[in-house]
């Protein structure tokens, strides 16, 4: 074997290993996945909060998410995560709250960063993203 295969062979090898799936921790087993699509108006009073970086809102209204939907402005950029906790079936106390830059699972105390959707501790799961598409001052937030 040749130097320039067996480089060629090594490269391919770290490459194939390197490629991780994201499946497992979007496909999870505790949220269900709803279908919905829906538009924020940050001109709207209940919306004003994400024209300014690191804040945040939830939305709670019926058909947005499984359990609501937190939308978050990331400087720059707007992140749009599943509002149940993502490590807890859906019950009195499975709805993330907003502290900050965490949102916070009143089930088992487990914070996740609004900017990465990862957990502070043992989680087994991320928060669940949703898309956002930016048009001027309006989202529209979908999956």
């Amino acid at each position: 074997m040749t130097r320039n295969t067996f480089v060629l062979i090594l490269l391919l090898f770290v490459a194939i290993i390197g490629c991780e799936s994201d499946t497992v921790r979007h496909n999870n087993p505790f949220v269900p996945n709803y279908p919905f699509s829906f538009q924020v108006d940050m001109e709207l009073p209940m919306y004003s909060a994400l024209l300014y970086p690191s804040n945040a809102v939830l939305i709670t209204t019926a058909g947005i998410g499984a359990n609501g939907v937190i939308v978050f402005n990331a400087g720059g950029s707007y992140r749009a995560y599943e509002a149940n906790c993502p490590n807890q079936y859906m019950s009195n106390c499975s709805r993330l709250e907003i502290e900050g830059i965490k949102a916070v699972c009143p089930c088992d105390e487990l914070e996740y960063s609004l900017f990465t959707g990862t957990p502070f501790g043992e989680g087994n799961y991320t928060l669940i993203p949703y898309r956002v598409e930016q048009y001027g001052n309006v989202l529209i937030i979908s999956n």
